[in-house]
């Protein structure tokens, strides 16, 4: 499966905010989703964006592929994502 984090809109006409979500890639932006992550609502002052960094980087760490939004707003917060190292193992010597 693609995964990619994205931010889903939801709100009114003109009142929008945001879920970030992990979501499989192939799917339209405002349907289902995994997990929802975190919340981002650009209409308060100062706009608030919050979210579970734990599960942001678990999701990271899986392949989860990041919007170019998501991964501009996590570099303003400053969070460092990492993949996971995968252990390959060395043939059996006979």
């Amino acid at each position: 499966m693609a995964l990619s984090l994205r931010f889903a809109r939801h709100g009114t006409i003109h009142r929008p905010f945001y879920h970030l979500v992990a979501a499989d890639s192939r799917k339209a932006p405002g349907k289902k989703y995994i997990e929802k992550l975190g919340v981002y609502d650009p209409a308060g002052e100062p706009s608030m964006f919050t979210f579970d960094e734990a599960r942001v980087q678990f999701w990271y760490a899986q392949g989860a592929v990041l919007t170019n939004t998501v991964e501009k707003m996590l570099k303003q917060k400053k969070v460092k994502l990492e993949r996971t190292r995968k252990v390959t193992r060395q043939p059996k010597k006979k």
